[in-house]
């Protein structure tokens, strides 16, 4: 199993560089971060720097989306950083969120997310494309690789990253949930002809390492906030119960509105209605035994990468934890079954 921090890039920009770096320290191979141009400062950028400070991890954005970025431009970013740092990029996208609300707009249709995906994914592997109706390619660019990873929680999305993703980003850590959506993704691999193993299974979620469990579920609380959109999106298409299991639909009943001012932040403030069972279900906190058990039973159902959210105020210390205890125990563990 890999294993991510997932950061915001507030300012200083610098500060998300030191933690990048730490982790990279600390064993995690991947460093995500936020795409919300408003929000937070620009992520390409700080990605660049990421990069340059780092040696082995992967980098990439959690996520972006078609509908505020031109689909070629997105392709020449990750393009360019590959050429400069070698193949050292991921791109996670979904259908646009705080980064498309924030002004109003609308995620964009699953057609619109599949013809970006293929896109995106030609163009920064140094491969020609076609659109809008012309044949493109980059002729600076040779030997660029890139993998595509979708975020989804609904039924079209998830058959959506089947079809056509290279890894699938799960954004919450309760294991029951997760076990029906990775066998949805695989079910609609195997129906498109593709080996459902193929597909990298990405679950993030907040981490955090400590004993007092009531300042951990209030450091992470958001996160339930945060999950809840995608949850509301989905219960107006489907109904509550429709084909998503109920235990991801029913905390949203006391749910009334969002403010993407605060979003993704521990002290967001408008996050009261979800409950303490959601936050542990949602997350991983607790001590570093505690950590190892959930992800144990996360790799069973074929988890390939955890990620942690780092948007609290234990980060060094979780990430210390991790690469002293957690990574080292769960690489022998998983050793050991192979």
């Amino acid at each position: 199993m890999d294993f991510g921090v997932v950061l915001q890039t507030n300012p200083p920009a610098s500060r998300a560089v030191h933690l990048a770096t730490l982790a990279e320290q600390f064993g995690f191979s991947h460093v995500w971060t936020f795409d919300s141009h408003l929000l937070w400062e620009e992520p390409y950028v700080i990605h660049s720097q990421i990069l340059a400070q780092t040696r082995r991890v992967t980098v990439g954005p959690f996520v972006t989306n078609p509908a505020t970025r031109d689909w070629t431009v997105t392709a020449s970013t990750f393009a360019t950083l590959n050429e400069m740092y070698g193949n050292r990029t991921v791109c996670g996208i979904g259908r646009g969120d705080s980064a498309v609300r924030v002004t109003n707009g609308k995620p964009v249709t699953m057609k619109e997310l599949r013809e970006s995906i293929h896109v995106i994914r030609e163009l920064a592997n140094s491969r020609s494309v076609e659109y809008k109706g012309s044949t493109l390619r980059f002729p600076w660019s040779v030997g660029s690789e890139l993998e595509v990873w979708v975020a989804a929680y609904g039924p079209m999305a998830l058959k959506l990253t089947g079809e056509v993703g290279d890894g699938f980003i799960l954004q919450l850590a309760d294991v029951d949930i997760a076990a029906w959506m990775i066998k949805t993704v695989r079910d609609a691999a195997e129906a498109a002809g593709r080996d459902p193993m193929s597909i990298k299974f990405c679950v993030a979620a907040p981490f955090y390492i400590g004993e007092d469990r009531a300042h951990m579920l209030e450091q992470s609380r958001w996160f339930g906030g945060m999950v809840g959109n995608h949850v509301a999106d989905i219960v107006a298409k489907y109904g509550e119960h429709g084909s998503v299991p109920d235990a991801l639909t029913e905390y949203i009943r006391g749910r009334e509105g969002y403010d993407y001012n605060t979003h993704g932040k521990a002290d967001n403030d408008h996050v009261d209605f979800v409950p303490d069972e959601i936050v542990e279900r949602f997350c991983v906190l607790g001590t570093a035994e505690e950590h190892i058990e959930k992800l144990k039973r996360l790799a069973e159902l074929g988890v390939d990468q955890f990620a942690g959210y780092l948007q609290h105020d234990n980060k060094e210390e979780t990430m210390r934890v991790y690469g002293e205890t957690v990574i080292p125990a769960m690489t022998e563990h998983l050793t050991a079954k192979a």
